[in-house]
């Protein structure tokens, strides 16, 4: 029987600023819009925050029954170190899908969006479907892309147009700078795990790029995610604030390029979330200043 710190363990808690920022950054661009409503927005986090527990717990599951944990380099798995069954991690996944689901039936009742049922569908589809199912997409090399479509356009431009009813240039740009964090934290993740991954048969995109192009992949995507939001300081000046952000980004870049043991890049994944969380707080103030 697991602990319950074993269980906050295998919820990632360092993943969690990942499910927050969207939501910072989609509600200050409701903001701009003039259309800001503090209660849809707490529906959204929770919608965010459910979610990524809850493909944690999934790719915990997943990858424990098909072995590829048995073997690795990183923080606690619950179903692969035998800490917890692996229908109760498989349970624990569900659960955390259905508040998300109620959460965002909540949230399109209050907005009146009832339209965005079938991405919320799509959304619990692809947290699933990334390690679980007979033919996972994670497996396939294309983990980033749904990553970047859900936890940063989706997540971004739906918080934006749940309240304001509207999506803006700035809203577009953070939700790609925010897909882009979201998809770094993953390859950061990845690039661990590629000996591992791919005597497994995962074949993740830091498997099918290599080990050199995955790692200068992480500081592209860091830096793109830095530099988009300044394409509109013409009109929201304080925007120059979000490069501040590249202060936190110097570490984890420096060591996704010169580290040799595949535990050196374990603190990444934290320094990464902590990035993203202040890229939307800067993010954040720059455009509601």
């Amino acid at each position: 029987m697991a602990t319950a710190a074993q269980w906050i363990a295998g919820a990632r808690l360092r993943t969690l600023p990942m499910a927050v920022a969207p939501v910072l950054v989609g509600s200050a661009a409701a903001w701009e819009l003039g259309g800001f409503h503090a209660g849809r927005a707490v529906l959204a986090l929770v919608v965010a925050l459910a979610l990524q527990v809850g493909v944690n717990y999934a790719n915990d599951y997943s990858d424990g029954i098909r072995g590829t944990d048995d073997v690795r380099v990183g923080p606690l798995r619950l179903t692969g170190s035998g800490a917890a069954p692996a229908g109760q991690v498989k349970a624990a996944a569900f659960a955390c899908f259905g508040l998300a689901c109620l959460a965002g039936l909540a949230l399109v009742a209050w907005a009146g969006t009832w339209w965005l049922i079938a991405v919320g569908v799509l959304a619990v589809a692809a947290a699933w479907y990334y390690t679980g199912g007979r033919r996972p997409y994670g497996y396939l090399g294309l983990g980033e892309v749904f990553v970047f479509v859900f936890f940063g356009l989706v997540a971004v431009l739906g918080t934006t147009y749940t309240q304001a009813l509207a999506v803006s240039g700035p809203a577009w740009a953070g939700a790609v700078g925010c897909g882009l964090l979201s998809t770094a934290l993953l390859m950061a993740n990845n690039v661990r795990d590629i000996p591992t991954d791919r005597e497994a048969g995962k074949r993740t995109l830091a498997v099918r790029l290599g080990d050199t192009a995955a790692r200068w992949s992480y500081v592209a995507m860091v830096a793109v995610a830095l530099v988009l939001p300044l394409a509109f300081t013409g009109e929201h000046p304080w925007l120059w604030l979000v490069l501040l952000a590249g202060a936190v980004a110097v570490r984890p870049a420096r060591t996704m390029l010169a580290s040799t043991e595949r535990r050196d890049l374990i603190p990444v994944l934290r320094l990464t979330g902590v990035l993203g969380l202040a890229y939307a707080v800067l993010f954040t103030v720059g455009l509601v200043a």
